[in-house]
Formats: structure tokens, sequence, C-alpha cells
């Protein structure tokens, strides 16, 4: 049975729609493998006829560039609709367009981005399923341990070490066929703490989880400089080499994003996984100073699709 994805809309005073057509068209990808969530009137252009299934929209809220409440909302409401169709079983993967934070909060809908909107209305608790963000791009994997916080907020300790890294082997034993994952752990401080002069959190968190991890049989390694693991990662990648590690675990948003965007901005597909159904996304985000000029790049939104369809 082929896959039938969702792709939902996004901000439509951003990049979302414009890309979604992009790479549609040039995927050229068979009808009935396609729903879109948004509204027609936003998608003229497409060369297929594929279904898309209306959220409330009217042509007056459209103000190109601009972050607005109604912007918000239909991009809330995308997402619903998508997570339904996922609780009723008429797909099978979600693509997601770019959504504007603010503009969600602006609608009265306080999430932090698309991940925790999906984990609230998709995960199933009692079977552990909680949202994990992950970026990819070829065989380079970075996991993020925390998502939007700020850096202040950041606190890395042994028990959230040990359910991420055990969740995230699971991904990656059921979405990416690998049986046994090498997993590398990215420092919190410079230099791994450097024996503790820049810091205690690698001896006091990070070495009695994965002492735990290694008794359960994973692949764990010790927590390295990010600096250095990045170095390596970086030279396989542009070499065209294998990665020494199946996935690297960074310990809060700019650690994980900057080396992979740098390598790969428009390679790099943004994946929500841990929950009963894979969402993919663009890396990029609304792109509001290019938005309604007809130049935005398809590239991240065709790698989104094609890593669903795998």
């Amino acid at each position: 049975m082929n896959k039938r994805i969702a792709i939902t809309a996004g901000d439509f005073n951003g990049i979302g729609p414009e890309v979604i057509i992009k790479a549609l068209n040039k995927l050229d990808l068979p009808e009935d493998r396609v729903v879109i969530i948004g509204a027609k009137s936003l998608f003229h252009g497409l060369h297929k006829n594929y279904e898309i299934l209306e959220v409330p929209f009217e042509p007056e809220w459209l103000l190109m560039g601009q972050e607005t409440r109604e912007a918000g909302e239909f991009s809330y409401n995308c997402l619903i609709k998508a997570c339904e169709l996922a609780k009723k079983g008429e797909i099978n993967a979600i693509v997601t367009a770019p959504v504007s934070k603010n503009s969600m909060h602006l609608a009265g809908h306080n999430f932090s981005g698309q991940t925790e909107v999906l984990e609230k209305n998709l995960a199933d608790f009692s079977k552990d399923e909680k949202a994990e963000m992950l970026f990819v791009s070829k065989d380079l994997r970075i996991l993020l341990l925390t998502r939007h916080l700020p850096l202040k907020k950041v606190n890395i300790t042994k028990e959230l070490l040990i359910e991420k890294v055990q969740r995230i082997c699971r991904v990656l034993k059921v979405n990416f066929n690998i049986q046994n994952p090498k997993i590398a752990l990215c420092s919190l401080n410079p230099h791994a703490g450097e024996n503790g002069i820049l810091g205690n959190e690698e001896a006091d968190e990070f070495i009695p989880a994965i002492d735990f991890l290694k008794s359960e049989g994973i692949d764990v390694s010790a927590p390295m400089p990010s600096d250095t693991l990045f170095a390596k990662a970086a030279k396989a990648y542009k070499n065209n080499q294998n990665q020494p590690y199946d996935i690297y675990c960074a310990c809060y948003h700019d650690q994980g994003l900057i080396p992979i965007k740098v390598l790969a901005m428009d390679d790099t597909v943004n994946m929500t996984a841990g929950l009963s159904i894979i969402r993919t996304s663009p890396a990029h985000g609304t792109a509001y100073d290019i938005a309604g000029k007809g130049i935005a790049g398809e590239n991240s939104m065709i790698c989104a699709i094609k890593q669903v369809l795998v």
C-alpha cells in the first residue's frame, strides 16, 4: 500500500504555500498519495489535482510578510486537522510548512512550536510516546535533548539523558532500520567540563546515565566536546564518507542546529519522531522577507516530503 501523506499549508503570510507548490510540481507524485490541508485559493499553480482539505480562510487575511492572529489560527487549525487524520489512520505521515510561533501565540495557542502541538494531540503517554526533534541530512542526524528553551534554563540530568537516548534508540531501529545504533553525546560544557574546571555536569549527570545505558546494551559515547565532534562529522559529510555515529545528541538548540545548517541548510529536514506517526518539515522558517516574491527555494521541502516516502 502506498503511503498517503498530509501536507499542511503553514503560515499563509510566509513562503509555505509557495514551496509546497514548487516541491509537488517537481516531485510529480501520484494524486492519491497526497492530501493538502489549507485552502484551495492558496494553491494556484499545482500541476496535479491533489485533494485539498479546506481550513477556514478569507482572502482579506492575506498580508504577506506579516505576523497576524488570523495566520496563527489558520496554521494551528491545519495542524489539528492533520492530527485528526492521523488518529483515524487516514494518513501515514505529516509534512508541515513553516509557521510563526508568535502568530500562533497571537491566536491564543501558546506552544513553543509545531512539535509541541503534535505531541499534545498525538502522543500516547501510556506507551511512553513523546515527541523528539531531530534534524536529518543524508546520514547526518542530530537530536536536540532540549528544544526551544532559553539557554539559562537548559538542564541536562541523568534522568533526561536516559529517557532521550532510550527513545531515540527505538526511533533509529524502527524508523531508520538501524538495529545497533552508535550514539554520540555532546558535552554540555566546553572541553567536556575539563575534569570539573569548567563544569561538573559531565561527571555528575552524564557518566551515571552512560553507565546505565551501556548496561542496557546501548552503544553510547562518553560526553565529547561538540566542536571536536562536529568537526569530524563535517569532514565526513563533505567527503561523502559514512558518519562515525548514527546520531549526535546535542544539549541545546544552537549546539545542534548551527553545524547541520552550516553544512546543509537547503537539504536538512526537521523531523518529529517518537510518536505513532512521523512528521517532517523544512529546516527553514516562514521567510517573511521574501514571502510573495516567488523566489523561495523548495529543496528543503522536497527533502521533507522524500523523507516520509522512504
